[in-house]
């Protein structure tokens, strides 16, 4: 078992994809091209990236932890905490907020009974700010598991979130 091995556990990576990762990873010139890759890897197969997940992906692409982490905490998509099943990056770019997003920002707070950055009670809602989703022609706008709605009102807010209570039910 190789250093790396060692460091993961199938809670960060599955073996597979930590395989294909070190294997890549030593066939190209520049391996931390692949630092989001990985980063989002492990988000997607544990939920967010813990401290461990920045070691295993510096290890894997023989960076510093430092070095994994400027980037890892400059994207606002990679968590570095714990997160809802859900997380609903509101846009609050200047189109958005001035096609209603700060409506829509107060209706999922006080429908969600949480604030920017909380999770909700039963774990299944994260609610952030998203600088800007790049899609001002459906403004105001959500993103969910890489998933945009809009333009969005009060009433297909409460249609999105009743959508997702029944499939984090299922």
């Amino acid at each position: 078992m190789t250093p790396i091995e060692q460091q993961t556990t199938d809670h960060l990576l599955d073996e597979q994809a930590l395989s294909e990762f070190i294997q890549h990873a030593g066939e190209i010139e520049h391996p931390r091209e692949m630092i989001i890759d990985v980063l989002r890897a492990i988000q997607s197969h544990h939920g967010w990236v813990p401290d461990e997940g920045v070691e295993l992906t510096a290890a894997i692409l023989g960076l510093t932890p430092l070095e994994v982490e400027e980037i890892a905490t400059f994207y606002d998509k990679i968590y570095r905490r714990p997160v809802g099943r859900f997380v609903i990056h509101l846009c609050d770019s200047v189109c958005c907020w001035t096609r209603g997003a700060e409506e829509i920002a107060a209706h999922l707070q006080k429908t969600l009974n949480i604030e920017f950055g909380q999770t909700t009670a039963d774990g299944l809602f994260t609610l952030l700010p998203s600088c800007c989703l790049g899609c001002c022609g459906i403004a105001p706008a959500v993103m969910v598991k890489q998933q945009f709605y809009g333009p969005l009102t009060p009433e297909k807010v409460d249609e999105l979130i009743a959508a997702l209570r029944q499939e984090g039910s299922a």
